[in-house]
């Protein structure tokens, strides 16, 4: 399952916003992050927000090879769909596109809305399935984080939201995770507000060991941080250092994993 981070950031990426263009293509700079989204395959985009397009660009991926956009959840850094129609305007067959069973969606031309059970698995392809789980965010965006599965590999997206909610956690129970993508808004500190809506570095401390107790993750799972908010995190740098010593990996712009 070859993907790529085309956006690593939390909401407050504005003041980065003259840096998102061509110029990043062969020179990415690590601390400026485009709004949060994975590409996997480079045909599956999850989220699609208003970077989305450019980045595929800078990355080398035409937006007539996007075949679906599967959404986390509607806050406009997640889920701007002009950028999905423009997106499926380039197909000449409709763009799938898969929500929460909850959303409540503009009308976008060319797109085939799949609405998503929570605890359902879908085929999106013969060898990649995905599952929609409870995410603990603002339940009026429909939120819902995403366990995609492919060839035996399990990797779990869980931008936006803080912790796991009891079902997630119980679903996942036993699962031997290959990777995880941990909402990572706050940086290594602890007493901030945001605690029930994103996690903090000490929060996703916290959760390992649970997490292990259950079989939701093993030794080898790789831990990645995204969604990361400039303002609350030391450079890229510093929070690579900081990151390692519990073994998490801080993605960052057109960073290329394989699960």
């Amino acid at each position: 399952m070859e993907s790529v981070f085309i956006g690593t950031c939390a909401c407050n990426y504005s003041k980065y916003e003259h840096r998102f263009s061509e110029d990043l293509k062969d020179n990415f700079d690590n601390d400026a992050r485009r709004a949060s989204s994975l590409l996997i395959e480079n045909r599956i985009l999850l989220d699609c927000g208003p970077h989305a397009s450019d980045a595929l660009h800078i990355v080398g991926v035409g937006l007539e090879d996007i075949t679906d956009i599967v959404i986390t959840h509607l806050h406009p850094d997640h889920f701007i769909s002009e950028n999905i129609e423009r997106i499926a305007s380039a197909k000449s067959v409709p763009l799938y596109l898969w929500v929460s069973e909850d959303a409540e969606l503009p009308e976008i031309k060319n797109v085939n809305v799949k609405r998503m059970k929570k605890f359902k698995t879908y085929n999106l392809s013969e060898n990649i399935k995905i599952t929609g789980l409870s995410a603990n965010h603002d339940p009026q965006v429909a939120p819902q984080h995403l366990l995609i599965e492919s060839n035996g590999k399990k990797l779990l997206y869980a931008c936006d939201g803080a912790w796991m909610m009891t079902a997630t956690f119980n679903y996942l129970s036993g699962s031997k995770l290959d990777a995880i993508v941990f909402d990572a808004t706050v940086g290594d500190y602890e007493g901030d507000f945001r605690m029930a809506e994103h996690n903090s570095i000490p929060m996703i401390r916290l959760m390992i060991p649970s997490l292990k107790t259950k079989g939701i993750i093993a030794d080898n799972t790789a831990i990645y941080l995204s969604h990361i908010a400039p303002s609350l995190h030391k450079s890229h740098e510093e929070t690579v250092k900081i990151a390692e010593k519990d073994g998490f990996t801080v993605a960052f712009d057109g960073m290329k994993i394989n699960i």
